[in-house]
């Protein structure tokens, strides 16, 4: 079935590759990437009731105060699903860093509360502070912001910060998260104006992160959508190989994990098994959980996906590929799947990324081309590559390349218990 592009990157083999890279995590000839959580995982802000904050956003608005006085209020504005961000120089020969351009309400002063979704609130010694997002792409309102230039303010793609962001630096992943999130809630409201079971409008409750039907006989509460996904290595374990699979919207030499949305009335394990049925005529039998990832750069009509990664052990191994899905489906092997991670530059893109986001915030670049953002080729091309570390996709297969190597930390537990052993 039809699923938005993982996150890739264009590669070329660069040898030797350094055993260490400057503030990321460490790459080796036998390792790779490792993270602490999945890229949007990690949130750092505290989703509990907003209480009186929503009643201050109010007067804040109406009075076009700053939001200097106790609690303080944050806003993360949001134009075509781009959040609003400013960069760092860089000090000495380490990439820029990115953050998140929180702004005060003020700028906002021809939006109504309604425009307004509830983040959270920050926490320990920032638990004062009360965390916003708005959609400005179709209003006046925040107009002038994000230019780039002297306020270096610049709205960037989620993915392209994605890949801009230093996997080691625990403070730009929270970012990340936040993006995501905010992104996720706000996308949602685009896609729930109206009331699925009456066809009435829907308003705001709960400072947004609730909707209801306007409608006195229908008055139906609506919640965020999340889409659950699961995302499969297939492993013959006695053959020591794994299936990876090309949909044919994927760059050149690309391969990944099969993955499809799960139906109505099926288990997360009768998921696994229909969907690499389907695609790939293999049957499994045993499905091991590995991790789960939230994934909110997927198409508008789908706010935030969940992708939910597992392991599972074929019984039979002669492949079947559904052209209607796949483009090809093959068998690898352990050694072949390794020098694939060994060979991707995942540093190379994120200096690159983080390269390009400062110049747009500068106002130096406008245009975004997301494709370019994983052009790091240099250098005698792989044979093959797979999706970069923000993807799970990446770590169930370095999970399974690295399975017993010294030192592996990577997103696994030391114990894993199969789901299902049908």
């Amino acid at each position: 079935m039809f699923l938005p592009p993982p996150q890739t990157l264009i590669l070329r083999l660069r040898s030797p590759l350094p055993k260490t890279v400057t503030r990321g995590p460490r790459i080796s000839a036998a390792m790779s990437v490792h993270l602490r959580t999945h890229a949007f995982a990690g949130n750092p802000l505290r989703s509990k009731s907003p209480g009186s904050a929503l009643e201050t956003l109010k007067s804040l608005l109406a009075a076009g105060a700053d939001g200097g006085s106790s609690p303080g209020f944050k806003v993360l504005a949001f134009r075509k699903g781009r959040p609003l961000a400013r960069s760092l120089e860089p000090a000495s020969d380490t990439p820029p860093r990115w953050h998140l351009g929180w702004v005060a309400p003020s700028k906002f002063k021809d939006s109504s509360v309604d425009d307004f979704v509830y983040l959270g609130s920050g926490s320990e010694e920032d638990a004062d502070t009360v965390y916003w997002a708005i959609d400005v792409s179709s209003s006046s309102s925040g107009v002038g912001l994000g230019g780039g230039g002297d306020d270096g303010l610049c709205f960037v793609e989620l993915r392209t910060l994605m890949v801009a962001t230093d996997w080691a630096d625990t403070d730009c992943m929270g970012e990340l998260a936040i993006a995501g999130h905010a992104r996720a809630l706000l996308e949602w409201h685009n896609v729930s104006r109206f009331c699925g079971h009456c066809g009435a409008s829907t308003v705001p409750i709960e400072a947004g992160r609730r909707k209801q039907c306007t409608n006195e006989s229908c008055k139906k509460r609506i919640y965020p959508r999340v889409d659950p996904v699961v995302i499969m290595l297939v492993i013959d374990k006695e053959n020591d190989r794994a299936l990876l699979s090309r949909q044919s919207r994927f760059v050149p030499r690309m391969w990944s994990c099969l993955a499809g949305f799960i139906e109505p009335g099926e288990s997360l394990e009768e998921a696994v098994r229909r969907e690499t049925w389907e695609e790939t005529g293999i049957e499994v039998g045993e499905v091991v959980y590995h991790s789960s990832q939230p994934w909110p750069v997927g198409p508008n009509s789908m706010p935030c996906q969940l992708m939910v990664g597992f392991f599972a052990y074929a019984k039979s191994f002669e492949i079947h590929v559904d052209k209607a899905e796949l483009e090809d489906a093959t068998w690898h092997s352990r050694e072949d799947v390794k020098k694939a991670l060994t060979f991707a530059e995942y540093e190379k893109a994120q200096r690159t990324a983080a390269f390009k986001v400062n110049r747009m915030c500068k106002g130096v670049e406008k245009g975004q081309n997301f494709s370019s953002d994983f052009n790091v080729e240099s250098g005698e091309l792989a044979p093959m590559f797979i999706p970069g570390p923000f993807a799970i996709a990446h770590h169930l297969i370095s999970a399974w390349v690295h399975e017993g190597a010294p030192g592996n930390s990577e997103l696994l537990p030391k114990q894993l218990n199969s789901v299902s052993n049908l």
